[in-house]
């Protein structure tokens, strides 16, 4: 038997893909690229926009119709989020959410046997388990991808997420070094903490993140550990103090932002404001004293309500904080959440246009921060060979660079001295394997 998955999304739907990929494979399943004829196509759905509804939708209608008699089955948030329209989803044999992942195996094997249509959609309930799903492998990365954490207990006035994901639930610490163990074993040397509110970790459970990471350091074979985005107000002083003592975390910060406006994050119903969140990143860089470190992030144009000035004050925050990645994207409204009904909602068009100039401003303060390492030596983890010597991957900072290291695989961490940006990756001298 043949399955192929399609999956859209965060990191935790990378790996929650990963982990079902692996299930199947156990149990005799061969896992075929999109494009490839399949007995089973899966989508693992994002509803993070109405945009990623459509791609899931028109996947699903696409791999139906060129093989009718495949079961077709869509999983994930937008499920979860709009039981009852993905219910009307007629393309799919199987519709599933974000719980009890495990029963999609035996739920294909029933329809695989002649089954009628199954719509098994469960409620998220607080109080419910981390639903496991270890992964010992993937596929198309050098690094590795843990999940630790899943749901969120916030209710931004934009977001879906906590609908689809359910309330905050940790994964156990035994677990999460087990997996990590076995992955180090298979020859990987960076791990990313991945969840849907990574700050949240522990919260459930009587314990924190701050701890979680020291014991992941302790691992043998696991020379980086990198973070997925934290909520800025969620970071303590003598939290970011701990964060700063491991040396193997690497000292890029992805601080969720949304908006550099207070008006603006206000209405969104984010609980701190431009100051707050850049106290935190002063304190970063103080716990740091003597040591690089990096700020990455997200940010929304075009929320219901924002002036040109609200605009422009975003705009300003960005150069002020000195980013070196800003991930800019126009507000979606999203049906079920606050923000879908408020007033003064702002033209498509003007959203595009918004998120172009921001675009624009934040990858000139990127050229101004990646202009500021030149000459600076770090940590490259190889990644995508481009040639016998050559490869592209991301130094401890996040640095994208391109590296000519001879006699080196995929996989290895060499050191390397970062040149010039080329508008795509920083160009680097080869110095050496780690020792």
């Amino acid at each position: 038997m043949r399955v192929c998955f399609y999956t859209l999304g965060c990191k935790v739907n990378l790996n929650e893909t990963e982990a079902l990929e692996q299930l199947f494979e156990h149990n005799g399943f061969t896992v075929v690229p999109d494009g490839e004829p399949a007995d089973v196509y899966i989508v693992n759905s994002c509803t993070v926009t109405n945009f990623g509804d459509q791609k899931s939708r028109k996947w699903l209608r696409q791999a139906k119709r060129n093989n009718p008699g495949a079961v077709t089955v869509i999983t994930g948030c937008y499920p979860q989020a709009f039981p009852e329209a993905a219910a009307q989803l007629m393309e799919a044999d199987l519709v599933c959410g974000t719980t009890d992942r495990r029963a999609i195996l035996d739920n294909v094997m029933k329809l695989l046997d002649g089954h009628e249509r199954i719509v098994s959609i469960q409620p998220h309930v607080r109080g419910e388990a981390f639903e496991e799903m270890p992964v010992d492998r993937f596929e198309t990365h050098t690094r590795a991808f843990i999940k630790v954490e899943d749901g969120c207990n916030r209710r931004c006035a934009y977001c879906i997420i906590p609908k689809a994901r359910g309330p905050v639930r940790s994964r156990a610490e035994a677990s999460i070094l087990a997996e990590l163990g076995q992955l180090a074993a298979a020859g990987y040397r960076e791990v990313v903490l991945s969840a849907i509110s990574l700050p949240s970790y522990g919260t459930d459970t009587g314990t924190d993140l701050y701890e979680l990471i020291e014991h992941c350091a302790q691992v043998e074979g696991i020379d980086r550990i990198r973070l997925g985005s934290l909520d800025p107000d969620m970071l303590t002083g003598e939290g970011i103090q701990r964060l700063a003592a491991v040396d193997k975390l690497c000292p890029q910060f992805h601080l969720s932002l949304q908006s550099g406006c207070d008006s603006t994050l206000r209405r969104m119903r984010r609980p701190y404001t431009a100051a707050q969140y850049l106290d935190i990143v002063h304190r970063i860089r103080q716990a740091y004293a003597g040591r690089r470190v990096s700020f990455t992030t997200d940010c929304i144009c075009g929320f219901p309500g924002e002036t040109e000035e609200d605009f422009e004050a975003s705009c300003a925050f960005l150069e002020e904080v000195g980013f070196l990645r800003v991930h800019v994207f126009p507000y979606s409204r999203r049906e079920g959440t606050p923000a879908f009904s408020f007033p003064d909602q702002i033209h498509e068009r003007e959203k595009q246009r918004r998120s172009r100039m921001m675009h624009l401003r934040a990858e000139a303060v990127r050229e101004k921060v990646l202009a500021g390492l030149e000459g600076t030596e770090d940590e490259v983890l190889l990644e995508t060979p481009v040639s016998a010597t050559m490869f592209t991957g991301y130094t401890r900072l996040y640095v994208p660079v391109a590296v000519t290291a001879p006699g080196c695989v995929s996989g290895e961490i060499v050191r390397v001295r970062l040149g010039k940006y080329d508008g795509v990756r920083v160009n680097t001298t080869f110095l050496g394997k780690k020792q």
